[in-house]
C-alpha cells in the first residue's frame, strides 16, 4: 500500500478481495464477437476472475482523430460483469495508432543515429513530445470518464512496459530543461561532467545535446544524466495518465508493468508512485537457473512493493522472442506460478488469455493455445486456477519477512555499464544474479533494498557491486555496521559518486576504513576464462591488488591471491563484521562463503537440510516448499501441518513429486 499526501491509496488487496487474481491480458478485439461468449464460459471454468483489457486498443477506439469507437469495449465489459470477472482497465497508450505518427511525426522517437523508428511495431512514442503528451492525455480521460466507475473495473493499468528511449530535437529541449532543474547553472553543470577533459565546456544550454553517435567515447556523465532523465520523462508520462485516471475512480489502484531487471527505470523510483507493483516475468524453461531468476525478480517486486504484489505477465507455455522458444514441461507453470505467490504474489496472470492467430506474437502461448481447451496447458491452467481459488483466502495479504538484503541500485548500474571502464565483461545484472544465486543455494530468502534505505532490521547485508555510491548510501552502511548489523560487499564498490567521479584512492576512504584496506593499488580484470587462484577456491572475473591495514588488530585476511602478481594479497579481507570479497568467487564457494557469514549473523535456512533443488519460503505463518527438480523427493519437515493444496496432513516428512509444491498451515 502507498501513503500520499492525498491519504491512503488503494492497494492490490482493494482489487483481490481475499482472491488471488487470476487470468491475464485480453484481447477480444482480435476475434469475432461470437468467440467472445466462448471465452467467458473457459474463463469461469478455469477460475479466471480478473483480465486486462486495452493494452493495445488505440487504434480500435480511435480509428481517426478524434473519434471514438466505445462501443465493443462496453459489450465486452458488461459482458465480463455478468459473468463475475473483473477488469483491469488499460490505458493504450504503448502502441499508437499509425495515423498519429503519419500526422505528427514529432511524436515518434529518434535513435541515437538520428533515425526515427516508425509505427509498425509498438512502443512508437517519443516520452517528451508534447503531442504525443496531449493525445494520450485526451484518450485516458475519454476512457477514465466513460469507465471510471464501471462495476467491472477493479484497477487501472497505465501504458505497458515502459522502455523507450528519445535522442530526437524535443527530446533535447526537454534534457536541457531537465538538467536547468537538477544544476540550475552551466557553471554546475561543467563542473559535474568534468567537461575540462577533451575541451567539452558548454557556455550555452543550447549546446547541450542528448549524449548522440559520437566520434569516440561520450562524456560518461552526460550519459549518465540521460538515463536518469529518460527514467523521469516516462514517469512524467506515467503520473500524468495515473492522476487522470484517479479522478474518475478514487478508490481503485493504479499500476504498470515493469520488466524484470530492467535497466531503463529507477524502479525505486517508480514504486513509489504506484499503488500496486507488478512485473512480467519470463523466465526461460530450459534455464538451470530459470527458478534463481524467477526468485530473484519476485524478491526484488516484493522489496519494491513493501509487501503482496502482482505478477502482470508470464508465460503459460513458450514465448516467441527466444533463438529457440521452449515449452514448459508439465506442471513447471504452476510451480513457477506458485513460486511467485510464495514470494508475496496476491496475482498471477498471463499474457495473454487466448493465442493469436495474427501479428508478431502469434507463437507466444497463452492460457487458451492454439490446441484450444482440450490442449495440455489449458488444462493445467485450469487446475492452477482450482489450487488459488482453494487457497486465496489464506494466503492473500500475507507478508514475508527475511533477514537479509541485497543492495541493488539503478544509478550505480547505469554508470557502471559505460564504456571505457577497466573490463567489459563486468555486467552489473549478472553479479547481482551470482550473488543472489548463492544465497538462494544456501536456502537463504533476502530482501533487496536501496543502499539509502534504513537497514537496521536486517541481520546481514550484501552488496554485489555498487560501482557507484552517495555519500548518504555510504554514510548508512558505516552506520549499519557501527549499529551491530553485518556487511559483506563485493569488488568495484563505492568507486565513483553521484557524478560519476572516481573517488580519491580508487575507493571512498570510509569504506576502505571499514573493511581495513589501507591501499587499493590497482584493479585487475581478468580475461573471459581467465581465473585468479585464491586460498580454497578460484575468483573470476576481476580481482584487486589491496594493502590490508596491518596495524588493526581486527583486521583479518580471510583468503590471500596465490601466484602471479597479486601472490600473498588478500583475497577477502575482515574488519570487525565488514567483509570485503576482491573478486568473483565460483558458484560453490560464494555460496559457502556467504552461508558461513550468514550463520554467524545469526541467520538461518527456512528449513535446515533441504534437498539441493528444493525451495523453502515462508509467507507468514505459511511455509511453502516447492521441487525445482524433475524427480520425486522426501523433505523433513519438522512439526505438524495441513497441506492447503493436497489436502492432507503433514507430520515430520513430505513426500513431493516432479516439481511439486506444498503449501503447509500450522
Amino acid at each position: 500500500m502507498r501513503a500520499t499526501s492525498q491519504g491512503r491509496r488503494p492497494a492490490l488487496a482493494d482489487a483481490a478481495r481475499g482472491r488471488v487474481l487470476f487470468g491475464g491480458d485480453y484481447n477480444p478485439e482480435q476475434w469475432p464477437e461470437e468467440t467472445w461468449h466462448e471465452d467467458v464460459r473457459l474463463m469461469r471454468e478455469a477460475g479466471v476472475n480478473s483480465v486486462t483489457l486495452g493494452v493495445f486498443s488505440w487504434a480500435r477506439i480511435e480509428p481517426r482523430p478524434g473519434v471514438r469507437e466505445f462501443g465493443w469495449l462496453d459489450r465486452i465489459m458488461d459482458l465480463l460483469h455478468e459473468n463475475g470477472i473483473g477488469v483491469v482497465l488499460a490505458t493504450p497508450t504503448s502502441s499508437p495508432p499509425p495515423w498519429l505518427g503519419r500526422l505528427h511525426p514529432d511524436t515518434l522517437p529518434r535513435d541515437a543515429d538520428g533515425r526515427t523508428e516508425w509505427w509498425g511495431g509498438r512502443q512508437h512514442f517519443s516520452h517528451s513530445s508534447a503531442t504525443y503528451r496531449r493525445c494520450a492525455a485526451a484518450i485516458t480521460e475519454d476512457l477514465a470518464a466513460r469507465y471510471g466507475s464501471h462495476p467491472a473495473l477493479t484497477m487501472w493499468h497505465i501504458n505497458n512496459e515502459y522502455c523507450t528511449y528519445d535522442w530526437g530535437d524535443e527530446a533535447a529541449v526537454t534534457f536541457r530543461r531537465w538538467l536547468r532543474d537538477r544544476y540550475g547553472t552551466l557553471d554546475a553543470l561543467n563542473t559535474a561532467w568534468g567537461t575540462a577533459f577533451w575541451s567539452q565546456g558548454y557556455g550555452d544550454w543550447e549546446e547541450i545535446l542528448p549524449p548522440r553517435h559520437a566520434h569516440y567515447l561520450n562524456n560518461p556523465t552526460q550519459v549518465l544524466d540521460f538515463k536518469r532523465y529518460t527514467s523521469d520523462m516516462l514517469l512524467e508520462c506515467y503520473v500524468a495518465e495515473r492522476d487522470i485516471v484517479r479522478r474518475y475512480s478514487p478508490d481503485l489502484p493504479v499500476t504498470t508493468n515493469f520488466m524484470p531487471m530492467w535497466a531503463g527505470q529507477d524502479a525505486w523510483r517508480w514504486a513509489e508512485e504506484e499503488d500496486v507493483v507488478s512485473v512480467d516475468l519470463y523466465p526461460d524453461p530450459r534455464d538451470p537457473f530459470g527458478a534463481q531468476e524467477g526468485a530473484l525478480v519476485q524478491d526484488m517486486t516484493r522489496s519494491q512493493a513493501r509487501g503482496p504484489w502482482m505478477l502482470m505477465e508470464q508465460a503459460a507455455g513458450p514465448v516467441n522472442w527466444r533463438g529457440v522458444n521452449h515449452p514448459k514441461p508439465r506442471g513447471l507453470n504452476r510451480l513457477w506460478s506458485l513460486q511467485a505467490v510464495a514470494r508475496g504474489a496476491d496475482a498471477v496472470c498471463y499474457f495473454q488469455w487466448r493465442q493469436s492467430r495474427q501479428g508478431a506474437e502469434k507463437f507466444h502461448s497463452g492460457m487458451v493455445g492454439h490446441a484450444g481447451e482440450r490442449g495440455r496447458t489449458h488444462q493445467e491452467v485450469k487446475r492452477l486456477g482450482a489450487e488459488l481459488a482453494r487457497i486465496g483466502a489464506e494466503v492473500t495479504g500475507r507478508h514475508s519477512t527475511s533477514q537479509v538484503a541485497i543492495l541493488h541500485e539503478w544509478n550505480a548500474w547505469w554508470a557502471g555499464a559505460q564504456d571505457g571502464r577497466p573490463s567489459r565483461e563486468v555486467d552489473h545484472a549478472q553479479v547481482v544474479r551470482a550473488w543472489h544465486r548463492a544465497l538462494w543455494e544456501a536456502h537463504i530468502t533476502t530482501d533487496f533494498a536501496h543502499p539509502e534505505h534504513d537497514l537496521s532490521a536486517y541481520r546481514l547485508v550484501v552488496v554485489p557491486q555498487l560501482y557507484l555510491l552517495t555519500d548518504t548510501a555510504i554514510d548508512n552502511l558505516v552506520t549499519y555496521v557501527r549499529g551491530g548489523g553485518t556487511l559483506v560487499c563485493g569488488f568495484l564498490t563505492g568507486i565513483a559518486d553521484e557524478d560519476d567521479r572516481v573517488r580519491i584512492g580508487g575507493m571512498d576512504e570510509r569504506l576502505r576504513e571499514l573493511f581495513g584496506i589501507r591501499t587499493l593499488h590497482e584493479w585487475w580484470p581478468l580475461d573471459p576464462g581467465e581465473h585468479a587462484e585464491c586460498d580454497g577456491f578460484r575468483g573470476t572475473l576481476w580481482s584487486e591488488e589491496i594493502e590490508p591495514e596491518t596495524e588493526a588488530e581486527d583486521v583479518v585476511t580471510h583468503s590471500l591471491y596465490k601466484g602471479g602478481e597479486l601472490d600473498g594479497l588478500p583475497a577477502v579481507l575482515r574488519r570487525g563484521r565488514a567483509w570485503y570479497v576482491s573478486t568473483l568467487p565460483g558458484p560453490d564457494a560464494l555460496r559457502t562463503l556467504l552461508e558461513g557469514v550468514a550463520a554467524g549473523a545469526g541467520v538461518r535456512p527456512v528449513l535446515e537440510g533441504l534437498p539441493a533443488q528444493v525451495e523453502a519460503v515462508r509467507r507468514g505463518d505459511l511455509l511453502f516448499v516447492l521441487n525445482h527438480g524433475s524427480d520425486p523427493v522426501t523433505v523433513e519437515v519438522p512439526g505438524e501441518y495441513r497441506d492447503l493444496l493436497g489436502e492432507r496432513q503433514v507430520t515430520g516428512s513430505l513426500e513431493l513429486g516432479r516439481y511439486g509444491v506444498a503449501v503447509l498451515s500450522p
